[in-house]
């Protein structure tokens, strides 16, 4: 069974997960671990009816082409062009040519978000404000990225002794998506669309969340700097993204905990008043009730 062929076997409103991938043994895959599945190629091709993507999703279109629906938008990938799907989107009526192949990676939001840590504005924008969701390569991109996914190979098949295997390939990938990301600024700066009022305010409560040292607030002080509503600012970021401003807050501040936690050596105390909280035993709780561990257990995992 194929990829897509799995796809169009499941119940509706199934979702599509990290999880649920790694886990099928019908579907060819190159490399999996918790937060990452590689999917080198699509031997099979077939009608996709609908899938409730959970993941991010860079797809690259080797050969043929392909067309659906994403989130009720009408998508066409061609032949050295990038799909790429945000978290939670729901796609269908894929139609694909007898040649089309692809290669696809999925992640976790949590691992994107460590790669591309500033960064990620660029991604949002990308996604959520201007919805440019296919990426042309050109000769010199290719090559780039045909060199990268052969060094990535070699660490997937021959690392496998390596104790420091995921990083490895975790870095690689990492590498490969800063690349995506540049081409996307490019994109956007490319891009004179003016945007839609409510697109503005997201797009600034999006800058705001990137730009604020202390991302722990609540929607209503988010909506009180951009003079907005609190109800009107939750309303544009489920239009824009499907997320919540309270998720999209949440988010932020999660990876931040992450960050401070695992990428210095700052003591909790610390990390608690850094990031706007009241107390170090309001953190532990905030920490405890997000990931199942105090900090300090959460820092040594």
């Amino acid at each position: 069974m194929s990829f897509f062929d799995y796809f169009c076997h499941m119940k509706q409103q199934e979702e599509i997960t990290i999880q649920s991938l790694a886990n099928n043994e019908d579907i060819q895959i190159g490399y999996s671990d918790n937060e990452i599945v590689i999917v080198d190629s699509i031997q099979k091709f077939t009608e996709l009816s609908s899938a409730h993507v959970t993941m991010n999703a860079i797809v690259i279109c080797t050969n043929g082409k392909v067309q659906a629906q994403m989130n009720g938008i009408q998508m066409e990938l061609h032949k050295n062009q990038v799909a790429i799907i945000p978290q939670n989107v729901t796609v269908t009526d894929v139609m694909i040519s007898p040649d089309f192949d692809l290669k696809g990676l999925f992640l976790t939001n949590r691992l994107l978000r460590s790669f591309l840590r500033e960064k990620i504005s660029i991604w949002n924008d990308m996604m959520y404000i201007y919805r440019h969701h296919v990426v042309t390569m050109d000769e010199n991109e290719i090559l780039f990225y045909t060199h990268f996914y052969d060094m990535l190979t070699l660490a997937i098949e021959r690392g496998k002794e390596n104790p420091y295997r995921s990083d490895i390939i975790q870095a690689l990938i990492c590498s490969a998506i800063l690349g995506l990301c540049g081409a996307m600024k490019w994109m956007l700066s490319a891009d004179n669309r003016e945007t839609h009022p409510s697109d503005s305010h997201f797009q600034r409560f999006l800058d705001l969340l990137h730009s604020t040292e202390v991302k722990h607030r609540t929607v209503e002080a988010y909506a009180n700097d951009l003079c907005i509503s609190p109800k009107y600012l939750t309303t544009i970021c489920k239009k824009n993204s499907g997320k919540t401003a309270n998720e999209w807050i949440t988010e932020h501040v999660l990876e931040d905990i992450r960050y401070y936690l695992k990428q210095t050596d700052l003591s909790i105390k610390q990390i608690s008043n850094k990031l706007g909280f009241p107390n170090p035993s309001f953190f532990g709780k905030y920490v405890k009730d997000h990931f199942g561990t105090t900090p300090a257990a959460f820092r040594n995992s």
